[in-house]
């Protein structure tokens, strides 16, 4: 993706969130998740395969999203959702021991990448009404403007793109 070449540099923390997030304690939680994994506007963030981490993956891309990139709540949410269910996939079906999370953002765009060691593909399977599990892709694919798999020498990164109207906060 061409206009991610340049991508944008997180911002400072900018705004205010609505009661949604429930700002303090997921502030709090979000900047300490920052402190101890890094942050993944700036560099590929390792996470251990478990299902814990999916929470830290959503607490990461909510400071990312929300605050540093001063996006709105509701594509906050959208892309929090969306994380969760590539970092799932990733725990899940992998059998991998960790993987990667980065955000880019360049002008128009932000892209989401999960990177693991395992060469098996992920499936986009149809969903039925009262299916409770296999929603994953089918929400990535409803919510994201573009999403697809990239093979690596050891491994993939499975991404997801989502147009950006709104400004960022100032």
């Amino acid at each position: 993706m061409a206009e991610l070449e340049g991508a944008e540099r997180p911002r400072g923390h900018s705004g205010t969130a609505t009661a949604r997030w429930s700002p303090a304690v997921e502030d709090e939680q979000a900047l300490g998740a920052i402190e101890e994994y890094g942050n993944p506007a700036e560099r590929e963030v390792q996470l251990v395969s478990r299902p814990q981490s999916a929470a830290v993956a959503r607490r990461l891309a909510q400071m990312v999203v929300l605050r540093q990139w001063g996006l709105s709540p509701k594509t906050t949410e959208e892309v929090v959702l969306l994380v969760s269910e590539l970092v799932g996939n990733a725990v899940r079906h992998t059998g991998a021991r960790v993987f990667g999370l980065r955000m880019l953002r360049g002008r128009a765009r932000i892209r989401v990448e999960v990177t693991d060691p395992s060469s098996s593909l992920p499936c986009l399977m149809p969903v039925r009404a009262h299916d409770v599990s296999g929603r994953g892709l089918f929400l990535v694919d409803h919510y994201a403007d573009r999403w697809g798999v990239d093979l690596l020498p050891r491994g993939k990164t499975t991404w997801f793109e989502m147009r950006v109207t709104e400004r960022p906060a100032p």
